[in-house]
């Protein structure tokens, strides 16, 4: 059985296409080896391009057999003679542009079907598709929906009615898009569920009042969005996810919820309703935010961190609850200060 390869190569690219791609010096010759592949330093053979960006990577990067290697001016030293350097102030960010060039099948959602092919998925006749979008099998698209050119429906996702999606879109498979208006070149990932109704319940002894969910989700133009991931659709305002935003697996996203431009929210992150995210602002894996909070702009939450109130602009904070980094940092040297003096004088009891 030979071994597949599921997403393929361009042609490659010659280390002086390489270093304009880039803006990269390249320091040693010969100019015309051809970069066909990437791969890690110590896996990278000679038609391979690979990156080294820290020290404590010099002696992987002593004995790699890359053909090409992204680094520093200050780090080149430590390549062997035959691996050609390109010298950039930011390896990695070079790495990942050439990687770009070479695997452009990468950055969006592959397909089964060709553009217009739509054996076997259900297209109600009130929806609007412009020419060029693809239509996996098993997809079903609702009544009085809009799609625009270049855009991928994946198998068995399901376009609920009047939903609206831009041009040069991808929507994975198994995902489920309701009362949702998604801009151009968006990328929403398999088993996503998006515009569904939200957590909404006014509690009492005689029983659970459902709110009704009356609101939008609004998602910009070139925001990505990760596996599994659900946005709730508004309560009384829209949803709205800010263009070029960026989210991983595994997000719970609640209703009204409304996030900047260019945000980064990373696995398992939990945002409660009627929460506010300005532009720019980071959320690390598993961190969770209270409803009604509002996170600065360009502020950074740690992984693990419960935001339990509105967070100044261009903060830095951590912890349960979450706080500026350095109070966090000082607390848990004073409490580890606090138990190694405790067990001391246990010991000495005993």
């Amino acid at each position: 059985m030979t071994e597949p390869v599921f997403l393929k190569h361009t042609s490659g690219l010659t280390l002086d296409e390489t270093a304009k791609l880039c803006g990269a010096e390249l320091a040693a010759p010969p100019h015309a080896r051809r970069i066909v592949n990437i791969a890690p330093l110590d896996r990278a053979g000679p038609s391979d391009l690979t990156f080294f960006e820290h020290r404590r990577y010099a002696d992987a990067a002593a004995a790699t057999h890359a053909g090409a290697c992204m680094t520093t001016a200050l780090l080149v030293k430590h390549l062997p003679p035959q691996v050609a350097a390109l010298i950039v102030r930011d390896p990695y960010r070079a790495f990942v542009m050439v990687s770009r060039e070479l695997f452009p099948q990468s950055l969006r959602p592959s397909s089964f079907a060709k553009a217009g092919t739509v054996t076997g998925a259900h297209i109600d006749p009130a929806a609007r598709l412009e020419n060029g979008v693809t239509v996996d099998p098993g997809a079903v698209i609702g009544a009085g929906a809009e799609i625009g050119a270049g855009t991928v429906i994946g198998a068995n996702a399901v376009i609920g009615p009047e939903v609206r999606i831009g041009r040069d879109s991808a929507i994975g498979a198994n995902t489920v898009i309701a009362n949702a208006l998604i801009g151009d070149r968006v990328i929403v990932h398999p088993g996503c569920n998006v515009g569904q109704d939200g957590f909404g319940f006014v509690m009492s002894a005689q029983g659970h009042l459902k709110v009704p969910q009356v609101g939008r989700v609004i998602i910009q133009d070139d925001v990505e969005i990760g596996a599994g991931t659900t946005i709730d659709r508004g309560a009384v305002r829209d949803t709205v996810i800010g263009e070029g935003t960026k989210i991983d697996n595994m997000v719970q996203i609640g209703h009204n919820v409304s996030i900047g431009r260019h945000c980064i929210l990373v696995s398992q992150v939990g945002i409660a309703g009627s929460s506010t995210l300005e532009d720019f602002v980071v959320l690390g894996a598993r961190a969770g935010v209270k409803d009604h909070v509002t996170v600065g702009e360009g502020s950074q939450i740690a992984a693990t961190s419960n935001v339990n109130g509105d967070v100044p602009p261009g903060s830095r904070w951590g912890g349960t609850p979450a706080k500026p980094v350095k109070q966090w940092f000082r607390e848990i040297t004073a409490l580890q200060r606090l138990a190694r003096e405790g067990s001391a004088e246990t010991a000495a009891d005993e």
